[in-house]
């Protein structure tokens, strides 16, 4: 999810920047993420809360451990960014145990309509609360945050058919953003303008006053910057040619080391999922002739954690993680 289109003007003919054909796509009318009929994200990609109860086992856990660095406060907030359908915050509920569920107070922060049959404990709002004291976790939540697009020094134009021809050069504070965070841009390649995440996230971390922000996505870092580009869409569970008309996500990989703050920690998926108890590791063969079933249940989550944590793929994403006047949780 991301803001609306703001001042509700026309929207001009012809080609715009991918910024603005981004939040027309996704978020505008009828846009890919909020259309009531649409069957959310997991019709269209697969990530790790559709992956595997796992990964909301493990968000609990984290959750259970800002409870205690807390104090295990009368009322501990859950904020899911991007909740889609709900999927996450409604894993995380059924995996707490059942005395620290009750002081939860769940919010699922999202633009689309609130899902029919959510528990009604979950509050649905299209912002996060301020003054959170719990944790605040977003899920490939900033990929979808819309950004401009930079080729040759000047901003990509791209019409609703996904065509694409140059605009003016890249000034001011984009400008300035590219400079501090994409070596190269001018060399000739293609940059994604990563400045709405930061302020996005910068945004959303704001609202929590004590405890944890975590946010989990496709990322690269300064290093390493693609030479031309992430941009790409999604439809159906294939990737496809990203076309901003509001029939298939369109999405591009998070600079997070641009939106993480002067004390946040990066670490990959594998490496934090681990620290949470997340293991691939196949149960014992012995465990096979004293208690068949359990080593069926054993060998399929471990297959299960094998695809959150994996070389190459889910285990690959970045977590960027901010404290906030709590001790170390992760």
């Amino acid at each position: 999810m991301s803001g609306d289109l703001g001042s509700g003007a026309a929207e001009p003919a012809g080609p715009v920047g991918w910024r603005r054909a981004m939040e027309r796509a996704l978020y505008g009318p009828d846009g890919f993420y909020v259309r009531p009929q649409g069957p959310g994200p997991a019709g269209h990609f697969r990530t790790s809360v559709h992956a595997s109860p796992l990964y909301a086992a493990a968000v609990a856990e984290l959750l259970r451990r800002v409870d205690g660095a807390l104090g295990g406060p009368p009322e501990l907030a859950f904020v899911d960014m991007a909740a889609g359908r709900g999927e996450l915050i409604t894993g995380v509920l059924a995996a707490l145990p059942a005395a620290t569920a009750a002081r939860v107070r769940p919010y699922a922060v999202d633009l689309a309509p609130r899902p029919a049959g959510l528990d009604p404990r979950i509050e649905w709002r299209p912002r996060p609360p301020a003054g959170v004291a719990g944790l605040l976790f977003a899920n490939e939540w900033l990929d979808n945050v819309p950004l401009d697009v930079a080729e040759d020094g000047r901003y990509v134009l791209v019409a609703e058919d996904g065509s694409e021809e140059p605009g003016g050069p890249v000034a001011g504070a984009d400008r300035d953003w590219l400079e501090r965070w994409w070596p190269g841009w001018r060399d000739g390649g293609r940059a994604e303008i990563g400045r709405p995440r930061d302020e996005a996230w910068s945004a959303a971390a704001g609202c929590v006053v004590r405890g944890l922000a975590v946010a989990v996505d496709y990322a690269h870092a300064r290093a390493e910057r693609p030479p031309y580009g992430t941009l790409t869409g999604f439809r159906g569970g294939r990737e496809v040619r990203p076309v901003p008309d509001g029939s298939c996500d369109v999405t591009a990989h998070v600079a997070l080391d641009a939106c993480a703050g002067p004390d946040a920690v990066l670490l990959t998926q594998r490496a934090a999922l681990a620290e949470l108890g997340v293991s691939g590791a196949r149960p014992p063969l012995s465990l096979a002739a004293t208690d068949p079933a359990a080593y069926v249940r054993a060998l399929a989550g471990a297959g299960e954690a094998a695809e959150l944590t994996a070389r190459g793929g889910l285990g690959d994403f970045g977590w960027l993680v901010e404290t906030r006047g709590i001790g170390r949780v992760l």
